[in-house]
């Protein structure tokens, strides 16, 4: 009788990871002919760019290797489908003073809900300040202040299906103004997560910002035109509405590997030494790999990280990331504070703080 139990759990095990490698499969068969199918142009053919700004310290300082990792509140940027083991209420909030003086505030949250999964809700914004407007007549500026920004907004859902393999979603809305024309779209996030039993290394794929394509309108789309100015006599101001074109958001689709190198496969317990590369391949640019690793003492009360983003991509900008941070508990709460400095080549070195509280 135990051996026919046991035969039986075995049987299940076997048919369960059958079902999840399956799942993977589809994943990269799919999603990767989803992408090139999506692909018209290169770089500069897409809109909301902002989109691809990374979010959180740590990810940051691991050079945006995190899709295997983001088992946090900053899954609902990274990998909505790794958040399902969070087991407290999870905030956060990041400050990134990007280049050209440009601003982005990102906020999130996450509440695990026993039985059910785990779900969470996010704000983005960013801003880039005000910028003098120009015409025709007054090619270096008329006097006048105009502003632009953007932010998405989105609710994340994320659920185990089994002890090793998690799924979740995101569905937001972009939007993105300049003066008095504005764009919009609806998108969603695909993300899921596996351990393996192979030394408990994990394996990660999210797709990003699959949605509808945006396009800019508002008054400043309506105009005075002259149809046949060559011709005297005619109006030459009849009111005329300018059609701008279209264009997709910014796919990326993420396949990552990580491994706690000192627990999972030298069995030591006072260090976690983290090694982690993400695969990207986004619909307006080449493909290319982020590398990072973190190193973590005394259980996890401070740390330190670096890494590498866009390696192999042509004409990048930098590409080191560096970095650190500190997790103190507080009864039955914890407070992490995160630095990360991205490294920008010509543009110079960003930085980046983020706080998560969880409770």
């Amino acid at each position: 009788m135990i051996y026919s139990v046991y035969h039986q759990h075995i049987h299940r095990e076997r048919k369960t990871g059958i079902i999840q490698l399956l799942i993977f499969a589809m994943f990269l068969i799919l999603i990767p002919s989803t992408l090139y199918s999506q692909t018209i142009s290169r770089v500069g053919s897409t809109a909301a760019t902002f989109l691809k700004v990374g979010i959180g310290a740590r990810a940051l300082a691991m050079g945006d290797a995190y899709t295997t990792l983001a088992e946090d509140v900053l899954g609902v940027y990274w990998n909505p489908g790794a958040m399902a083991t969070i087991e407290k209420m999870q905030a956060t909030y990041s400050h990134y003073q990007y280049i050209a003086d440009v601003r982005y505030d990102f906020g999130a949250c996450a509440i695990p809900m026993p039985n059910i999964g785990t779900i969470g809700a996010f704000l983005g914004y960013m801003n880039y300040g005000e910028i003098e407007r120009t015409t025709i007549q007054f090619p270096d500026g008329d006097g006048e202040r105009v502003t632009a920004s953007s932010f998405v907004v989105g609710f994340s859902y994320t659920r185990s299906l089994t002890d090793r393999f998690s799924i979740g979603g995101n569905i937001k809305y972009i939007y993105e103004g300049i003066w008095h024309s504005t764009a919009s779209a609806y998108a969603a996030d695909v993300g899921l997560l596996y351990k393996t039993f192979f030394k408990n290394i994990r394996i990660g794929m999210s797709i990003s910002n699959f949605g509808s394509s945006m396009k800019m309108d508002g008054r400043d789309m309506s105009v005075q035109h002259d149809i046949t100015s060559a011709v005297a006599g005619n109006n030459p101001n009849i009111p005329a509405h300018l059609d701008t074109d279209t264009y997709p958001l910014p796919l990326l689709f993420r396949v990552g590997l990580s491994s706690n190198i000192t627990r999972d496969l030298l069995d030591m317990t006072e260090t976690d030494w983290i090694l982690a590369i993400d695969v990207i391949h986004p619909n307006d640019n080449k493909e290319y790999l982020n590398i990072g690793t973190e190193v973590a003492f005394l259980n996890n009360l401070f740390s330190l990280r670096g890494g590498y983003r866009q390696v192999f991509l042509e004409h990048r900008e930098g590409g080191l990331t560096l970095g650190g941070g500190v997790s103190l508990d507080i009864s039955n709460s914890s407070i992490a504070l995160d630095y990360a400095m991205i490294d920008y080549g010509r543009l110079g070195n960003k930085n980046v703080i983020t706080l998560v509280i969880s409770y």
